[in-house]
């Protein structure tokens, strides 16, 4: 079994990791600040090294899953690149930039490195599952390769084109989730301001072609005041549409749905929301809108 090196036990890498041990793997993995979800790991035999440049000496496969392109970069230029080694294979399951990527994978090629772009969807309850959505951009001999790694925390790997094509697909992925997340939310405060029961507002979407999963994800708990249904922060969305915005814009492409759901992030940010997951989109309508949605 190969030796995993692990940067970032996170949300979604806490799962990712612990599949990987007790499926075999052995694992090492860099500090985290977050010291209440490595007891597990440990337990399952995992090692706590101190640099990503142990992660890479240690490791046949180099697992990265942090919050976005600038972390990529401090790992990846913080000692990992410099002591990565041929027959070594890098993959970034992060949400990053597609250009910052191309910039990586081109030094690592340097090397006789792969770096492969392999985003995820789903959400953290599935990365304890093991059951996580794999968007992979890399050539098929790539691929095959990390097949048998992905599978351990993966339910569906899907092969969207060639190097970069995942960190692309990703940003589109996220757009229409949380474009549909902040439609729900939307939809749910303007219900309350004009005086819309919201039971049967739900009742009625529910039985209709505007249904979906995000939908069925977000209103229940909400209309009971959780707005825990979509475990994804509002920092970490207003950073993923910034990517995508970037990303399309440099096409160049015209649109303007993804604009007018920046700005809406943006705001719920600017009002103190970031820490808190999509769903408090709601509280953001409820602060300028003064109304109430559910209950509190």
């Amino acid at each position: 079994m190969q030796r995993i090196g692990f940067i970032g036990i996170g949300l979604m890498g806490h799962g990712m990791a612990k599949n990987l041990l007790a499926k075999g793997h052995p694992l090492a993995f860099l500090a985290h600040r977050n010291r209440a979800r490595l007891g597990d790991l440990l337990e399952l035999g995992a090692r706590e090294l101190k640099s990503s440049a142990e992660i890479a000496r240690e490791s046949d496969v180099v697992i990265l899953c942090v919050t976005g392109t600038p972390q990529v970069e401090a790992n990846v230029y913080g000692g990992l690149l410099e002591a990565a080694r041929q027959g070594q294979v890098v993959i970034d399951c992060s949400t990053s930039l597609p250009e910052s990527t191309e910039r990586i994978r081109a030094d690592f090629a340097k090397k006789g490195v792969p770096y492969v772009d392999a985003p995820l969807a789903r959400t953290p309850v599935q990365a304890e599952e093991g059951k996580l959505n794999c968007m992979v951009g890399a050539d098929e001999k790539t691929l095959a390769a990390i097949r048998p790694v992905l599978e351990k925390f993966c339910e569906n790997i899907f092969h969207v084109g060639g190097p970069g094509a995942g960190h692309k697909v990703k940003l589109v992925n996220n757009f229409l989730a949380l474009g549909t997340a902040a439609l729900v939310c939307e939809a749910l405060a303007a219900c309350a301001k004009v005086g819309i029961d919201l039971e049967t507002f739900y009742k009625l979407i529910s039985a209709g072609g505007a249904n979906s999963a995000m939908f069925q994800m977000i209103v229940p708990k909400a209309l009971q005041g959780d707005h825990g249904g979509l475990l994804f922060t509002l920092a970490n969305a207003r950073k993923d549409i910034g990517y995508y915005q970037g990303m399309v814009a440099n096409a160049p492409f015209a649109g303007s749905m993804g604009a007018a759901l920046m700005q809406s992030l943006v705001q719920a940010n600017a009002l103190g929301l970031g820490d808190k997951f999509v769903p408090s989109l709601i509280e953001a309508h409820e602060k300028v809108n003064g109304i109430r949605v559910g209950k509190h």
